[in-house]
């Protein structure tokens, strides 16, 4: 399998489908499913008071080495030149080795609150002396869960003040193994509430998966040579770029929203949670205290880019819309993935090489060029242009740089006045 496919952006969908379906050995069936995405009838078993379905564009990004293998990258989003940019990040990426990957596991927490205890640093001593017995209550609840080596593997409590009392706080700190967990986490809180108000003579309100999933992170490398990325001035203005992230949280903010442009598209394209991943990034991004990049990026001795990313990324293989929306299984066969953990270090490679292009680009001929180029292109179709029209109204629109629906109707009028005078 390669993940370099020459051309793929000038085929035609269907053409970039089969090629795909060839490198990733998709069957009939799987082809069939991306064609045709999901039914009504699918989508009512999947949320409540289904009326319709609301379409997003399911792309592939190509180019990507991943631990020394070559990976297709499902992507689903609506925003222009995402697809493009990863791709052509990854490509850059390539002749560094590509990316290099790691993680802790795929572990989470669950919070159970506890209140109205008058001495709350003597019931978390308590709630620790009954660890083992609260660990065993709480696997109870999951045994195939811990069959597979997953479940509870500690139990943490914690002493918090607010303005209405002193809280008692246990983590269960469990392992999910290829689930996102939420379901199995809440279940095991649950379960637990009731003995712990007996334990700490507290009432439990909240008991409840946390997404500060700071227990479950990925992390990737990759290594821009400066040959490849415009050379040792695209190399200082990249840094320079990055480290404003690092010192102003207004500049974090977009930073990070180039990172989650390629994140989300890839957990949204595998059924995953895109909420619970956007907020666990967006609350590590805090966790000092201020607003930071969850990306890093150094020079090496050679001069050339090193580029990090750490955060936390908690999805899963198993449980809810991955195993029921026929797309998104299909892009995990794509993915070639066999574990929650392996999605999770591939879509923080994906998260680096989406930063690392937008970076590049706001180092060189700005973010807006290849942007609005492809969003003329949306301009062009919404003012009514078919087929080949579509490219030649957009590139006027880009090279002009104005594009808008008027001036689109505005060129179409003079194209088509063209022909007119020709016939």
């Amino acid at each position: 399998m390669t993940s370099r496919i020459a051309g793929f952006y000038r085929l035609a969908p269907l053409e970039r489908l089969m090629a795909v379906a060839e490198q990733a050995a998709l069957g009939k069936e799987e082809i069939s499913q991306i064609e045709a995405g999901l039914s009504l009838d699918q989508a009512d078993k999947m949320v409540e008071n289904v009326i319709g379905l609301i379409q997003v564009p399911l792309g592939i990004a190509t180019n990507f080495v991943i631990d020394g293998r070559e990976v297709l990258i499902p992507m689903a989003t609506e925003e222009p030149s995402v697809i493009a940019a990863s791709s052509n990040g990854a490509k850059m990426a390539r002749e560094g080795g590509g990316f290099v990957t790691s993680s802790t596991g795929p572990v989470m927490r669950a919070q159970i609150q506890a209140t109205g205890i008058g001495d709350p640093f003597a019931a978390r001593q308590s709630i620790l002396f009954h660890k083992d017995e609260l660990t065993m209550m709480a696997n109870e609840k999951d045994p195939m869960l811990v069959k597979y080596g997953g479940g509870v593997k500690d139990i943490e409590v914690y002493v918090i003040d607010s303005k209405m009392g002193p809280m008692v706080v246990t983590h269960l700190i469990v392992d999910c193994r290829d689930a996102m967990g939420a379901n199995a986490i809440n279940t095991m809180a649950e379960a637990l509430a009731p003995r712990i108000e007996q334990i700490t003579g507290g009432r439990v309100y909240l008991r409840i998966i946390s997404n500060l999933s700071d227990l479950r992170l990925a992390r990737a490398k990759a290594v821009f040579k400066a040959e490849e990325i415009g050379g040792h001035e695209i190399v200082d203005g990249i840094l320079l770029a990055a480290e404003l992230a690092q010192v102003d949280p207004y500049r974090a903010a977009t930073h990070n929203k180039g990172i989650m442009n390629g994140v989300t598209a890839v957990v949204l394209a595998t059924g995953n949670d895109t909420r619970a991943v956007e907020a666990g990034a967006h609350a590590f991004a805090s966790i000092s205290g201020r607003y930071k990049s969850l990306t890093r990026y150094e020079k090496n001795k050679d001069g050339d880019l090193v580029g990090t990313i750490e955060m936390p990324v908690a999805v899963g293989l198993v449980g809810g819309a991955t195993r029921v929306h026929p797309v998104a299984k299909t892009a995990v066969k794509i993915l070639g993935v066999k574990s929650a953990d392996d999605l999770s270090r591939i879509i923080a490679s994906v998260g680096l090489c989406q930063n690392f292009a937008a970076l590049r680009a706001l180092a060189s001929e700005g973010i807006q060029r290849g942007h609005m180029s492809l969003h003329a292109k949306n301009v062009a179709a919404q003012a009514g242009a078919k087929c080949d029209l579509i490219e030649i109204i957009a590139a006027r629109m880009a090279a002009e740089r104005r594009i808008n629906v008027d001036r689109a109707v505005e060129l179409m009028a003079e194209l088509d006045e063209k022909t007119k005078e020709k016939t």
